[in-house]
């Protein structure tokens, strides 16, 4: 019995070991166009093994792009049009490591766009855009906050402390800031206007309120007895 370990190594897992000496065996083919013909049904039978890649882009060159890396420099066919191999040395490259960028961030759970939009808001002018932004800032910091921290109750008062300090005193919070959902653009939902045409009780025509709903039944109950 011959084990695994025991066998050569497979180059690409991905497509198994049959498809390595289909490769292997097509390079011992010595007519030319026959082993084009052999390894162009080779590369077939890889994009049936893998059909829902045929959308990527450049989805052919990959494949042949694989089937050189099996088969070696030493493949001498015919290649398909638009189609340009490397050498397998090239192949191998691996791209450049990209190391992870280190930012000192005082408080990590607000995250480091949150030092961004504070040094722009430090650079605007005073006015009541600035005053706006800085209420957006500190309502996506009490968001921040409450998503790290589900358990913790946060207060407006914490956040205050926390766009000072980030700040470094920079910041003139204005007083009737109101920390709760960023889309409100820091206005206090307590000081919102009603609108006046709202009625509480209903309208009279059609469907009223309570007491109008009573009346019609009361009327109707009358009719009927």
């Amino acid at each position: 019995m011959e084990y695994n370990s025991q066998k050569e190594k497979l180059i690409i897992p991905e497509y198994g070991r049959n498809i390595q000496n289909i490769i292997n065996e097509g390079k011992k083919i010595e007519d030319k166009e026959m082993r084009t013909a052999f390894i162009n049904r080779a590369a077939d039978l890889i994009m049936q093994m893998h059909p829902h890649n045929r959308n990527l882009d450049d989805y052919v060159q990959k494949i042949w792009n694989h089937i050189f890396r099996l088969g070696g420099d030493d493949l001498n066919i015919d290649l398909p049009d638009n189609v340009e191999i490397k050498t397998v040395e090239e192949l191998k490259k691996k791209d450049a490591y990209l190391d992870y960028p280190i930012k000192n961030i005082k408080y990590k759970h607000y995250g480091a766009n949150i030092m961004h939009l504070i040094a722009k808001a430090v650079e605007m002018e005073d006015g009541p855009a600035k005053n706006q932004f800085i209420n957006i800032i500190g309502s996506y910091m009490k968001l921040a906050y409450k998503t790290w921290n589900k358990e913790h109750y946060v207060n407006d008062e914490l956040i205050l402390q926390d766009l000072e300090k980030l700040s470094n005193g920079k910041l003139t919070v204005p007083k009737d800031a109101y920390f709760d959902n960023p889309k409100s653009s820091g206005i206090d939902p307590r000081k919102r206007r009603r609108n006046p045409g709202s009625n509480r009780t209903g309208s009279k025509n059609g469907r009223g309120g309570s007491g109008d709903y009573r009346k019609t039944n009361n009327r109707s109950f009358k009719r009927r007895r």
